[in-house]
C-alpha cells in the first residue's frame, strides 16, 4: 500500500482544487528514465481506468496503474519545502538505489 502524508495530501489538494476541470485524482506512475533507469510520474487525471488502483488518502484519490503499483508498494509520499525549493519526495523501500534529484531510481 501506498502512503500519502498530511503535507502531500493538502498539496495534491491544493492542484486539485486549482485544476480547471472536475479530476477524478491524482495518478502516481513509474516510467522508464531519469538518472537511475525509472522515474516517478505524476498527473492529475480526469477519469479512473478500471485497472487502477484507487486509494482514498484523506479527502483526495490517488490512482495508480497495475504495471507501476509493485514499484511502488510501501512507498510514503511526502511534500517538503525547502531552501531548495518545494515538491514531492518519495521514500521507496523498493529502491536499491537513487539519484540525488530524488525523482528517479532503480
Amino acid at each position: 500500500m501506498l502512503e500519502v502524508t498530511e503535507s502531500a495530501r493538502k498539496a495534491i489538494k491544493s492542484a486539485i482544487d486549482g485544476a480547471e476541470q472536475p479530476v477524478a485524482g491524482l495518478r502516481i506512475m513509474v516510467q522508464g528514465g531519469g538518472c537511475a533507469g525509472l522515474q516517478y510520474g505524476m498527473a492529475l487525471e480526469l477519469s479512473r481506468q478500471a485497472d487502477d488502483t484507487v486509494i482514498e488518502a484523506g479527502e483526495v484519490t490517488v490512482l495508480i496503474d497495475p504495471e507501476s503499483q509493485s514499484y511502488l508498494s510501501g512507498t510514503v509520499i511526502d511534500f517538503v519545502t525547502g531552501l531548495e525549493g518545494s515538491g514531492f519526495v518519495f521514500n521507496n523501500p523498493n529502491a536499491s538505489s537513487s539519484c540525488g534529484c530524488g525523482k528517479s531510481f532503480c
